[in-house]
């Protein structure tokens, strides 16, 4: 039933993906969604720089919300629930500056203990493209590799046929854009039955969350952070393969492009980041190449990411690991002068080490498991 309870937390949608870590971080689900019911006292890292009208939407939401029915969705669409703290929690993403505090997966994570290549583009790709990736995803799942997409049209899907048509024995992962059992588009929603048969399709969203057009770039940093390479076949000058390779780049994950014609708009994006320095792909070999050079993010030992603090950093981190600290406070035990308090703190928290609430710093790690 836990698990139905943090999916009813999750599904309320009123929290960003941070303060939702927060709660969690400060209580279990159950607690957080007593406390929530009941009016009770939250931990003042949760309350503290929430609005009170967010707070009173939260409250009013999980009142409402039934427990029972997200049980029922979960076991209806066969969906697991992975908190951030579960040992189930994929290894690639436990240390991500952005994990998102919940997963809900059809099929099997195991899928992720595999060499991971993530193949994306355009939604408006052209037939050469479409072509391309279905070529890449059949000879990596060829060589073991499994392949991942975020499912959408055009280049995810034709990625993903290649990965059907060869038949193994590297597996499909999707990272969607909307609750696990909401097919998009629905050209898609065959393919999204064979993910979910064959390897895994995961998204931070319970069963019946449909697709907004915003959680489509939201959840591009998932795809990202659980790929070990990114190839963008092909890409507009603007969209979301972009994004996702700037965040697979900001994670120090590999990104590759293939070349395209400069007279197709498809191939203005990946033109662009070969000008930018990405390697090129002209064969699958490219990409097994590229993963035989990089081994950090393979198997399931959880691989860290984030830059390790400087010495002034380490000080600042030492202060709030103590207790949540605002600046003051960490002025005060450190002896830093403002500015440097300020602008250690401020990278911490981008690199992943400080969640910020409020003014208030502490360390993203549970406090429920120390």
């Amino acid at each position: 039933m836990s698990a139905a309870v943090l999916g009813t937390i999750v599904g309320l949608g009123v929290l960003s993906p941070a303060r939702l870590k927060v709660l969690l971080a400060h209580h279990d689900a159950v607690d957080a969604l007593e406390r929530l019911r009941s009016g009770d006292l939250l931990h003042p890292m949760v309350s503290r720089g929430l609005p009170a009208g967010r707070l009173d939407a939260l409250r009013a939401a999980a009142r409402v919300a039934s427990v029972d029915q997200m049980a029922d969705a979960l076991d209806r669409c066969g969906v697991g629930v992975h908190g951030l703290h579960d040992a189930s929690y994929p290894a690639a993403l436990v240390h991500d500056p952005e994990a998102p505090a919940a997963l809900f997966v059809r099929g099997d994570l195991g899928a992720l203990e595999s060499r991971r290549v993530g193949i994306i583009g355009t939604r408006h790709a052209s037939a050469a493209g479409r072509a391309t990736a279905s070529e890449l995803g059949s000879v990596l799942a060829g060589e073991g590799v499994a392949v991942v997409s975020g499912l959408a049209r055009g280049i995810d899907a034709a990625a993903h046929r290649g990965v059907r048509a060869r038949g193994g024995p590297g597996r499909p992962i999707a990272v969607v854009g909307s609750g696990p059992d909401r097919h998009y588009p629905k050209q898609n929603a065959e393919l999204w039955e064979w993910v979910a048969a064959e390897g895994a399709l995961i998204s931070e969203w319970p069963p019946g969350v449909e697709p907004d057009a915003w959680r489509f770039p939201q959840r591009n940093r998932i795809l990202a952070a659980l790929s070990e390479v990114v190839v963008v076949v092909e890409s507009r000058e603007r969209g979301g393969s972009l994004i996702t390779a700037r965040l697979a780049a900001d994670r120090g994950i590999e990104v590759m492009a293939v070349p395209g014609s400069p007279r197709s708009r498809a191939s203005l994006g990946t033109n662009q980041l070969l000008v930018d320095g990405v390697a090129p792909v002209t064969s699958a070999a490219d990409v097994l190449m590229m993963l035989g050079l990089d081994h950090r993010r393979e198997g399931s030992v959880p691989f860290d990411p984030r830059p390790q603090p400087d010495e002034v950093q380490r000080a600042v981190l030492a202060v709030c690991e103590g207790e949540p600290s605002n600046l003051d406070m960490i002025v005060s035990a450190t002896g830093f002068v403002v500015m440097d308090a300020a602008l250690a703190a401020a990278r911490l928290e981008r690199e992943g080490w400080l969640i910020e609430a409020g003014g208030w710093f502490e360390p993203t790690g549970s406090r429920l498991c120390p």
